[in-house]
């Protein structure tokens, strides 16, 4: 390990590796510290037998810069794309029922009544009156929409991406596209077409996954970061080499029984917000305040495996969310090996259930046991399953997804205006700009521009991008 790299990566997750990945292309000195001892954070791949379950995220969307950078790893040809024209179920009073994927089949389907679709067709006509405080993903479907398009549709769909309750979502930190059609067409139909038809712009991203698993893409950053990442390496604390608040870092990190220190001019902390809140502390507590007002949801995952034989309902298609006036606990199912090949043996059918969320918390506490029963009990009722399960995984993460909750846009302004503070501090993480892994890569090359930035300003890079970048 370099006794004094230009910038030390805090956390080996997908945006603590993306971030040091773009800083070496930058020809940026860096090092990673991992507390545990694998890459990756919540993405994570598990075998069982002959089944391939994913643990954490189950696939992702082929946006840039994520495309641009598995082009660089070298990893494409292992690329898995799932079919676009699958279908997307949910349920409704017990049966699964198809999402519209279409303006016809937005008018024939059953998931709401005509009051909603008319509401819907007529959008773009309507004028927009939206508040000026920060709204609620649900204040805003029901002024738009009414509340069967909520309870049916965005609900579910809401606990499926950001394991989060519309009640106390925010609109413009959780949908950021769809607060800003709004405020600038009118209409959110309007901005979207409007959108889409621009000269530039990018095509639908599809579904994809890894041959050998999601966990391809943080083990090929891995591999390239080679001796530049550590692991089993605990920071402990974090500071300032001198009183004055302008010099280097003094980072003390545990590895093994061994304490070591490293001194660099700039830190990227791409750590949970308690991590980052506790290494802070020494630097300013008003940083506990901040990332302590950031709401992290509980999760867990159920992957089962059954023969084929089994199902009476579909099996083909990407799944189905379940609204919470279904009575159910489950949140939703991922059909794994009907969106990519390799997930399950010949004959058999692999399946990845979440259960949890905001809106449930306490189920994530309950004995592996008692949830896998409740959850493939449920589960073989909506998909009409007749034998248990011959593989199966329970994995759960206590504080698995920030919240975007309302007020969230503000606490991220606080942050950067501490970190104003303090020359050289970055972040990088699922709180900023969104939890996909998509939009982790996006953020972390934006926190990279701003680190080249800042080396730049100091006389320590000859040159850099430009960036907007909190830093």
């Amino acid at each position: 390990m370099p006794t004094s790299p230009t910038v030390l990566v805090i956390g080996a997750g997908i945006s603590g590796l993306a971030c040091a990945h773009f800083l070496r292309e930058r020809g940026v000195a860096v090092h990673v510290l991992e507390a545990s001892d694998r890459p990756g954070g919540l993405i994570r791949s598990a075998e069982q037998g002959e089944f391939r379950f994913e643990l954490g995220p189950q696939s992702f969307l082929s946006a840039e810069p994520l495309s641009q950078l598995i082009q660089e790893l070298g990893i494409q040809d292992q690329l898995l794309t799932a079919d676009s024209r699958a279908p997307r179920y949910l349920l409704r009073n017990g049966q699964l029922v198809r999402a519209p994927m279409s303006p016809l089949g937005l008018l024939r389907t059953p998931l709401f009544g005509a009051r909603t679709k008319w509401r819907l067709i007529t959008e773009i006509f309507r004028r927009a009156h939206p508040p000026e405080d920060d709204e609620s993903v649900a204040s805003f479907i029901r002024r738009k929409f009414g509340d069967d398009l909520l309870k049916s549709t965005v609900e579910p769909m809401v606990s499926g991406i950001y394991a989060g309750d519309p009640q106390r979502l925010s609109l413009r930190a959780a949908f950021p596209e769809v607060h800003r059609f709004e405020r600038e067409y009118g209409s959110v139909l309007r901005g979207a077409m409007k959108s889409r038809g621009k000269p530039g712009s990018m095509p639908r991203p599809a579904l994809c996954s890894f041959r050998d698993g999601m966990e391809t893409l943080p083990r090929a950053l891995s591999h390239s970061l080679g001796a530049a990442l550590s692991y089993n390496a605990s920071a402990e604390s974090l500071r300032r080499s001198k009183s004055d608040g302008h010099a280097a870092f003094e980072i003390h990190f545990t590895a093994g029984s061994a304490s070591e220190l490293l001194s660099p001019l700039a830190v990227v902390l791409a750590t949970p917000c308690e991590v980052a809140a506790r290494l802070l502390s020494d630097l300013d507590a008003r940083f506990a305040d901040a990332f302590a007002a950031i709401e992290y949801a509980p999760v867990a995952v159920v992957s089962a495996g059954y023969p084929e034989t089994a199902f009476s309902g579909p099996t083909r298609g990407f799944g189905f969310l379940v609204p919470r006036s279904e009575g159910l606990r489950m949140l939703g199912t991922v059909w794994n090996s009907s969106m990519f090949p390799g997930r399950a043996p010949e004959g058999h059918v692999a399946v990845a259930t979440y259960a949890g969320g905001a809106t449930d918390p306490e189920i994530c506490s309950w004995p592996d046991e008692k949830l896998a029963e409740l959850i493939c009990g449920e589960l073989a009722r909506v998909m009409q399953i007749d034998a248990p399960p011959v593989a199966l995984r329970v994995q759960r993460y206590a504080r698995a997804l920030p919240q975007y909750n309302l007020g969230h846009g503000k606490i991220l302004e606080r942050l950067a205006q501490l970190a104003a503070n303090q020359p050289g501090l970055f972040f990088a993480g699922n709180y900023w700009g969104g939890p996909s892994i998509g939009a982790c890569v996006k953020q972390a090359q934006t926190a990279a521009a701003a680190v080249s930035n800042y080396l730049t300003s100091i006389g320590e890079l000859t040159s850099a991008a430009p960036s907007s970048a909190p830093n």
